[in-house]
């Protein structure tokens, strides 16, 4: 088979490296099965998309809808190679799953609008698959309603032309969306279980998402949820897609 590549953008090592080992794990891929590339550390580096079944963006500190001026350099470089490796992607249709990030990425791509208008605060979200959710080779295998982990400052506004919303929620309308037959994006992290989230946010403690002395707050909550449909996502896009 050949591998699944992941493209990460998070400067911190434990954040990465357990975002690799989620992915790999209800990927159901050996951990020598799922490259990574730390988009963040350098410069993206030369990517045959022939040796891979499928690419994995993860979530990302990043804000895509900041103004520029408020920008970083790295993050004017991630956004730009990122760019050029989806011109590649979209145009072949290759398997591709955003996370969290993907869906600002992928969207703004694609000529969608990614605002703060349907930010969502941590915590364990309602999620319900439309008709074309239900239909979808990827998505299909869920239940109809579950909850799923969120936490994010933008979302999409506006889809992009010729997206298919694939999940919405009652305070973010574009949980998920496909584009064309391969492309797909999740503004909820499929790759997140309780252990995951709660690693989570302490890590991003002073990130935005929460005021800093919540977190014991935070994490209450996020022990109470029960969240394990989302996961079976990246279970059947590995299926899907290995080759």
């Amino acid at each position: 088979m050949k591998p699944f590549l992941l493209i990460s953008t998070r400067a911190e090592d434990d954040a990465a490296a357990s975002e690799h080992a989620a992915i790999a794990r209800f990927g159901g891929l050996d951990p020598a099965e799922l490259d990574h590339v730390r988009l963040e550390a350098g410069p993206l580096p030369p990517v045959d998309l022939d040796a891979y079944s499928g690419i994995v963006l993860g979530g990302s500190p990043f804000t895509t809808s900041d103004p520029d001026e408020d920008k970083s350099p790295v993050q004017h470089r991630v956004e730009a190679e990122l760019g050029r490796l989806l011109d590649e992607i979209v145009a072949r249709d290759l398997p591709f799953l955003g996370a969290c990030y993907g869906v600002g990425t992928l969207g703004v791509h694609q000529g969608g609008v990614v605002d703060r208008t349907y930010g969502e605060p941590v915590g364990a979200a309602p999620i319900t698959l439309t008709e074309a959710g239900r239909a979808d080779p990827v998505f299909g295998g869920l239940h109809s309603t579950f909850p799923a982990f969120v936490g994010h400052k933008e979302a999409i506004r506006t889809p992009p032309p010729g997206a298919v919303v694939l999940a919405t929620s009652p305070s973010c309308p574009v949980q998920a969306f496909r584009l064309r037959q391969n492309l797909y994006a999740t503004q909820f992290h499929p790759e997140l279980d309780v252990p995951g989230i709660v690693e989570r946010v302490r890590i991003y403690q002073h990130s935005g998402y929460f005021r800093p002395d919540e977190l014991d707050d935070v994490v209450a909550a996020l022990q109470g949820a029960q969240v394990d449909e989302p996961p079976k996502i990246l279970t059947a896009f590995v299926e899907r897609y290995a080759r």
